[in-house]
């Protein structure tokens, strides 16, 4: 994958909605101006090519590295937030090229130019390690009890729409681990996976919510009973 010639062609598509975008995140990072739909099309012939690059390198040697991290960092390295973008969206299109250690990355990425829209776009990443290799647990919960909020809030969230698959006793361990947080992103955190998993089974989550109803925030019970009848 040509990643010079996608960055160079990404920043001739510069639009005047870069200000209101970058305003959106707090004037945190500068933006091109560039919406997904505009970002994913400029993308999708390099990411083609990139996939069809790892069918063929996986049929030579599966047990080979296929993701390119170099691309994915390039990206990173770049100050205009839609190349993180970019990067994310290149890992979701390659995730099950992901391997194990592949964890160590995903962290990095995880606490470099953290907020909650790169975090977010990798927490189904993390998701999908995890269930792919049952023995990143204990990494999932070490991060839980990090001092970067950001791995915290992946480690609550990692879970998303796994649905039957969730692990109650390991989505139970990261939220208790995170009770009496004043961090708005925690909290938030905890009623957001309470709440998914309350479409599978409103009960757990009922009786979760009644058995911890004075430590959890009163944001963290205002989202997890949203769709709730307690």
């Amino acid at each position: 994958m040509d990643t010079e010639q996608l960055i160079t062609e990404m920043k001739g598509h510069r639009t005047d909605d870069a200000q209101a975008m970058s305003a959106y995140l707090r004037n945190q990072f500068p933006f091109l101006g560039l919406k997904s739909v505009a970002r994913r099309n400029i993308a999708k012939p390099y990411f083609k090519e990139a996939k069809q690059e790892a069918r063929a390198q996986s049929k030579v040697n599966p047990d080979t590295p296929i993701i390119d991290w170099n691309f994915v960092q390039e990206c990173w390295q770049q100050e205009e937030r839609e190349f993180q973008y970019v990067a994310t969206d290149y890992l979701n299109d390659m995730q099950t090229y992901l391997k194990k250690d592949d964890i160590n990355h995903l962290k990095k990425l995880i606490t470099t130019k953290s907020w909650w829209d790169s975090v977010d776009a990798l927490v189904k990443r993390v998701g999908y390690l995890q269930t792919q290799y049952p023995e990143l647990k204990e990494t999932i919960i070490e991060w839980s009890v990090s001092d970067d909020l950001w791995l915290r809030r992946v480690a609550i969230i990692h879970q998303l729409s796994m649905k039957e698959a969730t692990d109650t006793q390991l989505l139970t361990r990261t939220i208790m681990n995170n009770l009496g947080s004043n961090e708005f992103f925690i909290n938030k955190a905890i009623g957001w996976a309470l709440r998914d998993y309350a479409r599978i089974n409103e009960e757990w989550v009922k009786n979760f919510l009644r058995q911890y109803q004075t430590e959890l925030a009163p944001l963290s019970i205002r989202e997890a009973s949203k769709h709730i009848n307690m």
